[in-house]
């Protein structure tokens, strides 16, 4: 068998309603490859093979599981990178889709990490935590609206499509989960450039109390900044919004 090790986060999905939910949700994509981040003891995993026609790999950091992986299913052998999703290039030369239960303790990070890949990753079904789930779907206006719904939003459609409760994993998480599903926009974003785009909403964001006037005084002249615009806090602001001022930028 297996532990369980509380410091790479470990929950491991064992509801198979959940599990269906999300294999179904998958197979709404249309795809050829596909990487599972963060199999654990194979709830997903075991379903994933069985998809015809896909090639499949997995990235999972934890020695033991790879190894209780390779034992339960041998058809894994050299379809599995160990080693931590942040730290991997990426898996196919290709297109390929995101799938996984995903550590929560990283998991902010392993959107941005797939941002950086967005031109060969048409889409995500990916389990949160639940906060980060709501974050990364939330609208203009919200509380919980911030850099990573921007920038994630800026690329993708987002679906909150599920709660999970606690008591469908072993051991039960303290928060509670959301399965979100990312589908890469057809159309890109109008901007100045992307570089630019991402300082815009950082700088906004990192002081949100205020408004955009004084968050962003440093990326615009006096001038550009007497718009009503800047009147508004970050969070008032549309992702075109956004967009359209990075042509006002210095």
């Amino acid at each position: 068998m297996y532990t369980l090790k509380k410091s790479l986060g470990q929950h491991f999905l064992k509801d198979e309603n959940i599990i269906r939910k999300i294999v179904d949700a998958l197979q709404q994509e249309s795809f050829t490859r596909l990487l599972e981040v963060g199999p654990g003891a194979g709830a997903l995993t075991k379903h994933l093979l069985q998809l015809p026609g896909v090639d499949f790999k997995a990235v999972e950091l934890d020695e033991e599981k790879v190894e209780y992986l390779f034992k339960q299913y041998p058809v894994l052998k050299d379809r599995i990178i160990h080693k931590s999703f942040l730290d991997i290039d990426q898996p196919f030369n290709e297109s390929f889709v995101v799938i996984g239960n995903f550590p929560y303790n990283i998991s902010t990070q392993i959107l941005f990490k797939i941002l950086e890949w967005k031109d060969d990753v048409p889409a995500v079904i990916g389990m949160f935590q639940k906060e980060v789930a709501q974050r990364a779907a939330a609208k203009e206006g919200s509380k919980v609206y911030g850099v990573l719904s921007v920038l994630v939003q800026a690329y993708y459609n987002v679906e909150y499509l599920f709660d999970v409760g606690n008591e469908c994993f072993n051991p039960p998480p303290k928060v509670q989960s959301g399965v979100i599903r990312l589908t890469r926009k057809t159309t890109p974003l109008h901007v100045k450039t992307e570089k630019a785009f991402w300082l815009l909403v950082k700088t906004a964001f990192n002081q949100r109390r205020k408004t955009l006037r004084n968050a962003v005084k440093g990326l615009f002249t006096a001038e550009v900044l007497q718009d009503e615009l800047f009147n508004k806090r970050a969070e008032a602001l549309s992702i075109e919004d956004f967009a359209a001022l990075t042509f006002k930028m210095n």
